[in-house]
C-alpha cells in the first residue's frame, strides 16, 4: 500500500497507472526468490524479492534509511536487497562499514552512479565519476584547493572574514525570531565561492539568493520518493516531474558557473590565480597549447561539473550542520551555557581561533555530538564494487551496488552510550578531555570519504564558537524549548524542521 501511494503521489497519472500495474503484476506472479548461496558460494542474505518489484513493497521511500536500518535487524550488518530488479548490498553498523570502506577501501572503492546523477554529470566531475577521470579530477582538485586554503591558515582567514558578515546579519533581527536558512547557507555558500572564484557575494546579491536556493531544492528533490523509483525504472523519466525540475536546476547552475567562468576569463592572469577555477583554466591552456586537446580531462564540461560538485558537497551538509546545532543549543540551553562558559574562560570576546580547539574540549565534544546526532548523510552515496570481494564471509560480486548506512554506525548502539540521545560525554573522558571515536563517520571514509572534510570541520569549529561567543540561541517567545521539533525533513540529506529561533547580543 505504501509503494502504491507513492507512485501515485510522486510520478504524473499516466506514468502512475502504468507502474501501478507493474506493481500488481509483480505481487501476483510467483516469487522468482532468492537464495544466499549459489554453486557453493555465500552471497549476502536478504528479504525475498518479488519479480521486477524487488523488495520496494516492503520499503518507505520516504524514509528509505529507517527501513533498511529495521531490515538489518533481521538479516544482519551485510544484506541484500532488491530495488525492482536492482541487486543492492546494505552495511550497516560501525564493523561491516569501516571493513568495507576503510579496510578494503579499492575493492569498495568505485562509485554506483544512479541515473539521476548520470544525467547531470554525465560521469565528470569528482563525486560522480569513476576510472581515470575520478583519479585526475581528485588529485587535481585537492592539490589546488589545498593551494587555496582548504584547511589551512588561509581557510581560516576567509572563514573569520564571513564570520563578520553573519554577524551584522543577525544582528539586523534585533532578537527577534528568524529562520536561521538562508543567512547560515550564505554564509557557508560564500567560502566555497571565496575558494571557487576568488571572490564572496554580497548577501543582498540576488544570483546568491537563486543559486543557494535551487541547490537546495535539488538536494531535496534527489532524496524525494519519486527520484528514488526513477532510479530503480529509468524508462519512468518522462513521468518523473522531479527529474525534470533537478534538470533545470543543473542547467541554470551550469549557466550560471559559465558567466563567471567567462568573467575570470577576461581578467585570468596565468601567473596569479585567484581561486580553482583560474587554476583549472590555466591547466586547460597548457594542455590545449601541448595540442593534447582531444586526450585532456581538462574541458568545460568538467570544470563545471566539478564547481556545482564543489558548491553543493561544500554548502548543503555543513551549513545544515551549522543549523542542526543552533536548533539543539536552543533545544539544550543548559548545553549552550556550558559551552558559553567555557569560550568565555578560554577565549573571552577576541576573535576565536582554530589553534583554539584543544583548549576548547566541551565546545569540540559538543560540535562533535552534533554531527553524530543530526546524521546529516544518513546515507553514504552509493559505491561499487570493483572486483569480487568477500566481506564477514559473504562474496559480493564485481559491479555490485553498496550502500553504506552512515546513520547506522553515527548510532550504534555497540560504540555509544546514549546512542539516540544528543550527549556531548560520549566525546569526552572522565577527566572531561575531548576523545576521538573511530565510530565517527559523518563524512564517510576511506577513498571516497569526502573531498572538503578539512574545511568542513574548520567551518563547523569557527562557525559554532564564534555564534555561541556573540549570540544566546533561544526558542521564540511563548515556545519551549519542549516545543522544539527534532525530527528531521527527509531529502538526500536530513534538514532540520523548518522553525525560528532568536539571536540575543551577549556583548
Amino acid at each position: 500500500m505504501a509503494l502504491a501511494e507513492t507512485l501515485l503521489m510522486h510520478v504524473s497519472i499516466t506514468g502512475a497507472l502504468f507502474a501501478a500495474l507493474l506493481l500488481i503484476l509483480g505481487i501476483f506472479l510467483f516469487s522468482i526468490g532468492s537464495s544466499s548461496q549459489v554453486e557453493g558460494k555465500i552471497y549476502p542474505p536478504g528479504p525475498k524479492p518479488l519479480p521486477l518489484l524487488g523488495n520496494l513493497h516492503m520499503l518507505d521511500l520516504k524514509k528509505t534509511y529507517m527501513s533498511l536500518w529495521e531490515l538489518s535487524k533481521q538479516y544482519g550488518s551485510v544484506f541484500t536487497v532488491h530495488f525492482g530488479p536492482k541487486k543492492v548490498v546494505v552495511l550497516t553498523g560501525y564493523k561491516a562499514v569501516k571493513q568495507a570502506l576503510v579496510n578494503l577501501s579499492e575493492e569498495f572503492g568505485d562509485r554506483d552512479i544512479t541515473p539521476i546523477f548520470h544525467d547531470f554529470n554525465d560521469g565528470f566531475g569528482i563525486v560522480f565519476s569513476n576510472g581515470e577521470n575520478w583519479r585526475e579530477m581528485r588529485r587535481f582538485a585537492l592539490a589546488n584547493l589545498r593551494d587555496f586554503g582548504m584547511g589551512r591558515k588561509r581557510s581560516e582567514e576567509i572563514i573569520i572574514e564571513e564570520m563578520q558578515y553573519l554577524n551584522e546579519e543577525l544582528e539586523k533581527f534585533e532578537g527577534k525570531p528568524f529562520d536561521t536558512t538562508q543567512a547560515v547557507n550564505l554564509a557557508v555558500s560564500n567560502i566555497i565561492a571565496t575558494i571557487v572564484y576568488g571572490y564572496r557575494f554580497e548577501y543582498s546579491n540576488t544570483k546568491l539568493h537563486h543559486m543557494v536556493r535551487k541547490a537546495n531544492q535539488t538536494v531535496t528533490m534527489i532524496g524525494s520518493a519519486s527520484i528514488q523509483l526513477y532510479n530503480t525504472f529509468p524508462w519512468l523519466r518522462r513521468f518523473v516531474k522531479n527529474q525534470k525540475r533537478i534538470m533545470s536546476n543543473v542547467r541554470d547552475a551550469c549557466k550560471r558557473s559559465e558567466e563567471f567562468v567567462t568573467s575570470l576569463q577576461e581578467t585570468l592572469n596565468p601567473q596569479s590565480p585567484r581561486g580553482f577555477a583560474d587554476s583549472f583554466l590555466i591547466q586547460q591552456q597548457k594542455d590545449e597549447e601541448r595540442s593534447s586537446k582531444s586526450a585532456t580531462p581538462f574541458h568545460s564540461k568538467n570544470l563545471h561539473c566539478t564547481i556545482n560538485n564543489l558548491f553543493a558537497a561544500g554548502t548543503d551538509t555543513t551549513a545544515t550542520t551549522v543549523r542542526w546545532g543552533l536548533l539543539l543549543m536552543a533545544k539544550y540551553p543548559e548545553i549552550q551555557a556550558a559551552v558559553q562558559d567555557e569560550i568565555d574562560k578560554m577565549i573571552g570576546k577576541r576573535q576565536p581561533l582554530v589553534k583554539d580547539r584543544i583548549n576548547l574540549p566541551y565546545t569540540d565534544a559538543v560540535i562533535h555530538e552534533i554531527q553524530r546526532f543530526a546524521s546529516v548523510a544518513p546515507i553514504s552515496i552509493p559505491h561499487q564494487t570493483t572486483c569480487d570481494v568477500h566481506l564477514n564471509g559473504y562474496l559480493i560480486k564485481k559491479g555490485t551496488s553498496v550502500w553504506p548506512l552512515l546513520v547506522s554506525v553515527l548510532r550504534d548502539e555497540n560504540e555509544w552510550e546514549t546512542p539516540d540521545s544528543f550527549n556531548p560525554r560520549h566525546f569526552l573522558n572522565e577527566q572531561s578531555q575531548f576523545v576521538k571515536k573511530d565510530a565517527f563517520m559523518p563524512f564517510s571514509a576511506g577513498r571516497r570519504a569526502c573531498l572538503g572534510e578539512s574545511l568542513a570541520r574548520m567551518e563547523l569549529f569557527l562557525f559554532f564558537t564564534f555564534l555561541l561567543q556573540h549570540f544566546q540561541f533561544t526558542p521564540p517567545p511563548g515556545v519551549s524549548e519542549d516545543d522544539l521539533d527534532l525530527s528531521p525533513v527527509i531529502g538526500f540529506t536530513l534538514n532540520p524542521t523548518p522553525h525560528k529561533l532568536c539571536a540575543v547580543k551577549r556583548f
